[in-house]
């Protein structure tokens, strides 16, 4: 008597649990995430093989950029409202309250003080299409060193960090240095990229 095949069906797996969990994971991470902010001017700064990571949190930052322009940008939106006021009593430049909230959006900056206030009357599009000059740093405009100085005030944990570009001059990044000095700032980070360390055999 001849064997009774069994008609066999090939496996098949359900895909959507698979489908769900991947869409699951993409929204869970775009919700998560924080998009860097644009930044007001592109610094492309050298390589190091240094291990220490620069702080996330409560950082000024002093960007020199290829042609020589010094910007100046804090994270902390509390400590930019704070800033933004012991700038207006120092200089007597009287900011509006929306005016404040647009500085408090700023990543960066690099105009002089008299022209912030009509830089800040502009729209976010305008802003962009600026040429900013920078921040003075010359000794009889030191307006940088108001700045650092007001900003440590305003947030007495904030961390210096310079962020210049490779083919900046060294003569503007040695007058900033001597700044941060001139306002005690002795301690502050150099922002680089990472590049690996050489193998020795």
């Amino acid at each position: 008597m001849p064997k009774v095949k069994v008609h066999r069906t090939s496996p098949s797996l359900d895909m959507t649990p698979m489908v769900d969990l991947a869409f699951l994971l993409v929204t869970f991470f775009m919700l998560i995430s924080k998009f860097a902010p644009e930044e007001a001017l592109v610094v492309d700064t050298p390589s190091a093989t240094t291990e220490i990571k620069a702080p996330d949190a409560n950082v000024i930052t002093i960007s020199i950029g290829n042609d020589e322009r010094v910007f100046f940008g804090v994270d902390d939106k509390n400590t930019k409202l704070r800033l933004i006021d012991k700038i207006s009593e120092k200089y007597g430049v009287g900011f509006t309250q929306p005016e404040k909230e647009v500085f408090a959006s700023l990543s960066s900056f690099g105009v002089p003080i008299s022209q912030l206030k009509s830089y800040l009357a502009l729209k976010p599009e305008d802003q962009k299409k600026v040429n900013q000059p920078g921040i003075p740093i010359d000794s009889t405009r030191n307006e940088l060193g108001d700045w650092v100085q007001l900003a440590r005030y305003s947030n007495p944990q904030s961390i210096v960090a310079i962020k210049g570009d490779q083919k900046a001059g060294y003569p503007v990044a040695g007058r900033v240095i001597e700044i941060l000095q001139e306002k005690n700032v002795n301690r502050f980070n150099l922002v680089t990229d990472m590049e690996v360390k050489p193998v020795i055999k």
